[in-house]
């Protein structure tokens, strides 16, 4: 299909979605968008035996959208971007702790223990899979994408430092999931030797100091030049300079580009009530928040129709039941870790909020999209879109209930 049909198509579903959203549900846009694009692709899928040239098409555009990339490379950037420009950053500094806590120390305990658990469950149901490939799908569903939960959560009225840690914890722990995904992967693809484990340590922190180093840089001059303008239409190029070029060479240099992003976002948010005017703030900030919104949408419009190219089997279901419980008994302990240490600030019920409310997304998806085929992902694919789907529409619709039943209010 021609790019410009393509773009059409999700712009169209994207915008059908989201009027019937508002007008029947008005559940938080991504969600409701997501379960509006599941539910189609289900009934065409149904309806495939009797009329196959009516799914030909979707099943074909979905089919030659990348996914990967997309996300990885396009999506992501701007997302993370959009999500620091707009934090406060002298709250974001008082939950620095717990936020660093949560994306380093849960991520890597997370990562290890799914990855041990699925190890040990993959021979029960006849897949054999070595400990590196369970890592990798360990780093895979890591990351979490709290977008469709946070308005549901600020209804609730939970406190706003669970807030901020919530979405603190996924704006690094994407990047962070990354470097690992990546560094595993690495070290998967090295021939045996001494030297592997060194070389995946000096890969992760490449990855994850550079990005920061950079991210910083890149800030730092993007808020100079902001400083030396007052024209807000300039001044939202310069931004997305900061974001198309500054992800651009990260990749280019071999740092984290979503580790560059957040540490720009984030000097660009702390500077720019000086280097804004007051118009310029409002209309560069509202730039931001309709970026961010519609591509989040669309990202989970494209979650949705993907069920119609991932080939899916009673042993992938089975597994993929396993692997949700795996996913979320991993989490839960892997919060533990930071909670215990850093208990002051947390509050009393934070480790069932922060476990409930770590939903998989876009950024799980993509990366199970990048595994070699020899690293089974044939398998680990369709698993993971299981736990991303279960996790948006399970977790997510209740997340709300959650937190009113454990008395969770703002104060």
């Amino acid at each position: 299909m021609h790019f410009y049909y393509l773009l059409i198509f999700i712009i169209a579903a994207t915008t059908l979605f989201s009027y019937l959203n508002y007008k029947l549900t008005r559940w938080p846009a991504p969600m409701a968008v997501m379960i509006f694009s599941l539910v189609s692709a289900v009934l065409l899928l149904l309806l495939h035996n009797l009329f196959p040239e009516l799914t030909a098409d979707v099943t074909d555009t979905m089919s030659e959208i990348n996914l990967q990339d997309l996300v990885l490379k396009i999506v992501l950037g701007f997302l993370l971007f959009a999500a620091t420009f707009r934090t406060d950053v002298m709250h974001f500094r008082r939950e620095a702790r717990p936020i660093l806590a949560l994306a380093l120390l849960s991520t890597l305990a997370s990562t290890f223990i799914t990855g041990g658990l699925v190890y040990f469950l993959a021979p029960l149901l006849g897949l054999r899979l070595s400990l590196i490939n369970c890592l990798l799908f360990g780093t895979v569903i890591a990351p979490t994408d709290p977008i469709a939960v946070l308005g549901l959560l600020r209804k609730a009225g939970i406190p706003k430092s669970l807030e901020l840690q919530i979405k603190g914890e996924s704006m690094i722990n994407d990047g962070i999931a990354i470097v690992l995904f990546t560094t595993f992967l690495e070290t998967g693809n090295a021939s045996q030797g001494g030297s592997v484990l060194g070389h995946a340590v000096l890969l992760f922190l490449q990855e994850a100091a550079g990005g920061a180093l950079f991210g910083a840089l890149i800030g730092y001059l993007g808020l100079q030049a902001l400083k030396t303008l007052n024209n807000y239409k300039l001044e939202i190029l310069v931004t997305l300079v900061i974001v198309m070029g500054g992800y651009t060479l990260a990749d280019l240099i071999h740092v984290s580009g979503p580790l560059t992003m957040v540490a720009a976002g984030l000097i660009c948010s702390r500077g720019k009530t000086l280097a804004l005017s007051a118009e310029s703030m409002r209309h560069v900030s509202s730039f931001w928040e309709l970026t961010d919104s519609f591509l989040n949408v669309v990202v989970f419009l494209l979650i949705g129709f993907e069920l119609l190219v991932i080939p899916l089997n009673l042993l992938i279901a089975v597994m993929g039941l396993a692997c949700i419980l795996i996913v979320l008994v991993s989490r839960f302990l892997a919060v533990l870790l930071p909670f215990y240490l850093l208990r002051s600030r947390f509050e009393r019920h934070s480790p069932l909020m922060l476990t409930w409310g770590a939903l998989r997304g876009g950024v799980s998806i993509a990366l199970a999209l990048s595994l070699p085929a020899a690293m089974h992902r044939h398998e680990l694919l369709p698993v993971t879109y299981l736990i991303a789907v279960f996790s948006i529409i399970v977790q997510g619709m209740t997340i709300g209930k959650l937190s009113n039943k454990l008395g969770l209010q703002r104060g």
